[in-house]
């Protein structure tokens, strides 16, 4: 798919990790120099921005037979999968985030020095992406009362600072606050059903599953995705359900419910017989999608660069 000295094509949220943007730039260009491969890196001032870099990057990485590189967030790894997805052009994740769940799931280091060096050895190895509407997610998506605890927590960051307890603490906040609940009609692999929900949450990521406690985490194994449908609750109620996903017992909730599925399709019955739109967070980045929406693993997988085993 890619030649051993396929040039690197990276996309570069300044935004992201610890290290300034101008540093971490200069490194992954003196390191690829030293290495002797080809690279180019596109530094992105603005998350909002970086969709946009990414199309102009991927056509440079197709254009050179490379490699298009996220260095970044989950948000910021997401929208330059979703061009290399597009394209089938192989990608590669230098992780840069604050929680970090794709990079490692698929065992990429965090520290930039020692992810590049992985990535100059790599080799291209098909990995399973999820889909809601034809948007891909690496990691996760959902609906209802998660995408607004992270537009909190987004603008508490921003005035804060991108700390974990600075996320604790909004999403608190939050949930205390929100009284809202959707009313939904589910088809789950065929079968309908009608419920009422808090959120409804996909994901397809291991590590972020099995931190949570959800058992059903193993259906990914075997080509699902796993859904977490999470009952309303009072607020109090659901700060202990907060409690039970930090200590890893969400399974033992009696207000959540999880299952694998192939196919998940979602549609708001929220008094409209128009179509509706619902806010969706993908991979912790907020949008508005139509409805119904679907979920399914996407229909052939993404080709990750990573190191080979026992390299």
């Amino acid at each position: 798919m890619c030649s051993e000295q396929a040039p690197l094509v990276v996309v570069l949220n300044r935004r992201s990790g610890a290290r300034r943007a101008h540093e971490a730039a200069d490194l992954i260009e003196r390191l690829t120099r030293e290495a002797g491969r080809a690279c180019r890196v596109h530094a992105v001032r603005r998350g909002a921005h970086v969709p946009a870099v990414a199309r102009a990057a991927v056509e440079e990485a197709r254009r050179l037979g490379g490699i298009l590189v996220a260095a970044g967030g989950d948000g910021t790894l997401n929208a330059v999968a979703q061009e290399a997805y597009r394209e089938s052009l192989p990608f590669a994740a230098l992780p840069q985030g604050t929680f970090n769940y794709f990079g490692r799931e698929h065992r990429l280091s965090l520290e930039l020095e020692q992810a590049l060096a992985s990535l100059l050895k790599a080799r291209p190895r098909a990995v399973q992406v999820g889909e809601v509407n034809g948007r891909l997610f690496l990691v996760n998506a959902s609906v209802g009362l998660y995408p607004r605890v992270l537009q909190e927590r987004e603008a508490a960051t921003r005035e804060h600072g991108r700390y974990r307890w600075v996320a604790l603490w909004s999403g608190i906040r939050t949930v205390l606050r929100e009284r809202r609940r959707l009313a939904l009609r589910v088809e789950l692999d065929g079968e309908p059903r009608l419920l009422e929900a808090a959120t409804i949450f996909v994901g397809n990521n291991r590590v972020q599953l099995d931190r949570l406690g959800v058992a059903q985490a193993e259906a990914l194994d075997h080509g699902q995705l796993v859904a977490l449908w999470v009952r309303p609750l009072d607020p109090v109620s659901t700060l202990g359900l907060l409690w039970k996903g930090a200590t890893g017992q969400l399974e033992q909730a009696r207000a959540v419910e999880s299952f694998g599925f192939r196919e998940l399709e979602v549609q708001s019955l929220s008094g409209a017989t128009r179509p509706r739109w619902l806010k969706v967070a993908i991979d912790g980045e907020v949008l508005w999608l139509r409805t119904p929406l679907r979920f399914r693993p996407a229909p052939r997988p993404l080709w990750l660069m990573a190191e080979p085993p026992g390299a």
